[in-house]
């Protein structure tokens, strides 16, 4: 499936459970926003997202641990995790995703090209995925833009499977 048909499911999901989403955004630029926004009546589930390009927006504006990033860069699994964990407290949304990583041209905190966490948290935790992707800068980007979105589609999946097991007395 394309980032335009996981978008959709992951919005017909949310609007099903009376969900809503925020994105937290470095290496994407504002992709996944776009991706999902461009699904006719995104607005019922979509709450916002925050492109925080520059590693210390990602602590400022998203809470990501100041010593996490000094130590370790902004190319990690936690740091996807504290982002997505971050925009979905900022945002006030049921769940939050986030993408960081390196799409080139250069290899970053010692990670090298390629290299994408993607992160997403939700009412009953969170789920974080790490990525070895090839291809072009602009291939990395929507490679990732898919990716984050079939984790949260698969999530939401999970969590809508989890509620109606609860509803039917555990059957």
């Amino acid at each position: 499936m394309d980032s335009r048909s996981i978008a959709a499911e992951a919005l017909r999901l949310l609007a099903e459970s009376d969900g809503t989403v925020a994105v937290a955004e470095s290496l994407t630029g504002g992709l996944v926003a776009a991706e999902i926004t461009a699904v006719p009546g995104a607005s019922k589930s979509f709450r916002g997202s925050v492109t925080a390009y520059a590693t210390e927006l990602k602590h400022r504006l998203l809470g990501v641990d100041a010593e996490l990033l000094a130590r370790d860069g902004a190319v990690n699994a936690q740091v996807a995790a504290e982002m997505a964990a971050g925009v979905r407290e900022a945002l006030g949304a049921t769940w939050g995703i986030a993408t960081t990583g390196v799409a080139g041209p250069e290899p970053q905190d010692g990670q090298p090209v390629g290299t994408v966490f993607i992160a997403v948290a939700g009412p009953g935790g969170g789920k974080t995925a790490g990525l070895r992707l090839n291809g072009s800068r602009g291939e990395i980007r929507r490679e990732s833009v898919r990716t984050v979105l079939e984790l949260l589609s698969s999530e939401l999946r999970e969590n809508a499977r989890g509620q109606d097991t609860e509803q039917n007395g555990g059957i």
